[in-house]
């Protein structure tokens, strides 16, 4: 048996430098308090490209440097955007105890009983390597650009779909010959499986799909090591050669609101029979939404507060209002009534205000006959509109201010206006 920590989808970048660097950090104290013999880091270990000399670099580098004096370290190369090729090239030469092997292409490697890597020469084996202690079928992720320009656009995610099913189905051979000499065989790869659920409860439907659950127990690997999804969730599959796993570890915190379930890493106990996956919870923030329907109000927004602990929490406060009652949201009010959070995020959405057009108004005459046909639209009665109209027309505009302070005089009784 072989006990691997299983890391995913660090996103070290500015933006989640905090939050990734605080739960990596625990959950590599955590990992080797455990006794893990190996480390997997399934993509996305960077949120982007990042320069050599960014802290975020320099944190990200130092932790996996700390890992590596532990055990043997693989990192895959995750999504193109997120970790563009040669981003995890620096990692080949951190100089730690125990190897660093990064994994770029297609191919197996296999975990040697002196903790090196021994990586095949094609996308797998022809002979096992004598005396290896795991097996590892490594499939990065994978370039559907180059895929579309063979196959054309519209049919590239089917056709990815295709040749990796019949890839890991290829893998099957050299597990098998593993699990013959008693040696534990692990997938590991970056991608989208159909159905599963995103972090936030949705599931995730459509065209662009890599793998199927029946594509990945295909492999015949006893464990298959995901990244890619923020969420932790796994499958099982009792094969001939025994139990079958396939689990994502999701985003080592929470880097984004409304996220569901509890962050971590997976600790993995690996046989030639079965493959065994707990979560490991990480010190992940905790983050609250506060929705209303219409205007904040509030007296609600200080009874949900103390229903629920928002003390150093992240606190988002979403609402909708009105165009013409923006104005009455009251958000410093909001922010000193979450004043003891540790974030809070205002997000107002603004419904527009619909004006209705009377067809052909453009094309009428006169202002009198535009104004008629708007009130028609409208349902306004437009009598009072068009004697004001009139009045405008053909009295000056003094003419018009006399006439309303003598109104007012009149209104108040004594000869003069009230408050003057």
């Amino acid at each position: 048996m072989v006990r691997i920590a299983h890391f995913s989808d660090l996103h070290y970048g500015p933006k989640n430098l905090i939050e990734a660097d605080r739960c990596f950090g625990a959950a590599i104290d955590m990992a080797m308090a455990s006794g893990v013999q190996a480390a997997v880091l399934s993509g996305d270990s960077t949120d982007h490209a990042l320069d050599l000399h960014s802290p975020a670099a320099e944190r990200l580098v130092a932790q996996v440097r700390r890992l590596a004096d532990h055990c043997p370290v693989l990192m895959l190369q995750g999504t193109f955007s997120h970790e563009p090729p040669g981003t995890l090239s620096i990692f080949k030469s951190l100089g730690g105890r125990y190897p660093v092997h990064v994994v770029d292409q297609i191919g197996q490697v296999a975990l040697m009983p002196n903790g090196c890597w021994q990586v095949s020469s094609s996308w797998r084996f022809d002979v096992l390597p004598d005396g290896l202690m795991a097996l590892f079928s490594c499939v990065p992720t994978v370039n559907k650009a180059a895929v579309a320009a063979t196959v054309g656009a519209g049919a590239a995610a089917e056709a990815v779909g295709e040749h990796l099913a019949v890839l890991l189905a290829g893998f099957a051979e050299s597990n098998r010959r593993a699990q013959t000499l008693a040696v534990p065989s692990i997938g590991v790869s970056h991608g989208t499986v159909f159905g599963c659920m995103s972090e936030h409860g949705v599931p995730m439907a459509g065209f662009d799909h890599e793998f199927t659950t029946g594509a990945l127990f295909a492999a015949e690997a006893q464990a298959f090591m995901l990244g890619h999804i923020h969420r932790h969730q796994a499958w099982d599959c009792e094969a001939r050669h025994g139990q079958q796993r396939i689990a994502y570890a999701g985003s080592i915190g929470r880097f984004h609101y409304g996220e569901d379930g509890d962050k971590g890493w997976l600790l993995w106990e690996v046989d030639t029979s079965s493959a065994v996956c707990t979560l490991q919870p990480t010190p992940a923030r905790r983050t609250v939404d506060i929705v209303f329907d219409g205007k904040p109000d509030l007296d609600t927004l200080r009874d949900a507060v103390a229903q629920q602990d928002v003390a150093g929490a992240f606190v988002r406060v979403r609402w909708t209002v009105a165009d013409e009652d923006r104005h009455e949201v009251n958000r410093q009010a909001i922010q000193e009534a979450l004043g003891a959070a540790a974030e809070v995020k205002l997000e107002g959405r603004i419904v527009p205000v619909v004006r209705t057009r009377a067809a052909g108004i453009s094309q009428l005459d006169s202002l009198e006959q535009k104004v008629t046909a708007w009130a028609q639209a409208t349902g306004v009665q437009h009598a009072g509109l068009l004697r004001c109209l009139g009045e405008l027309v053909c009295s000056q505009p003094d003419e018009i201010a006399g006439r309303i302070l003598e109104a007012k005089c009149l209104s108040c009784g004594d000869g003069g206006i009230k408050g003057v």
